[in-house]
């Protein structure tokens, strides 16, 4: 399962990424919002939107690029590792 996480701290990175491999995921994670983030996206089966770290163009942005697919969107307000594995245990467990 390909995840794609858009928000969140930069400094945990690295933990998001370990903890989707834990649930057998393949993660990318955009903390900022950059030039080429809007043709990096790609095609993930589940989008994770840390809402409180991230602006509203990035939402839009993420959104835009995922209508049509068949992407699952979870919103979370939390950028926790416990919000991201609730996140995966639902829908990659």
């Amino acid at each position: 399962m390909s995840v794609v996480i858009v928000g969140g701290n930069e400094c945990m990175v690295r933990q998001y990424k370990e903890l989707c491999k834990e649930y057998s995921c393949c993660a990318k994670v955009f903390t900022e919002l950059k030039g080429g983030m809007k043709n990096k996206i790609g095609k993930p089966d589940l989008l994770v939107l840390f809402t409180s770290t991230m602006s509203h163009k990035m939402v839009r942005c993420a959104l835009s690029e995922t209508k049509g697919l068949d992407t699952i969107i979870a919103r979370s307000h939390s950028s926790s590792m416990s919000a991201l594995k609730n996140i995966l245990v639902e829908h990659a467990g």
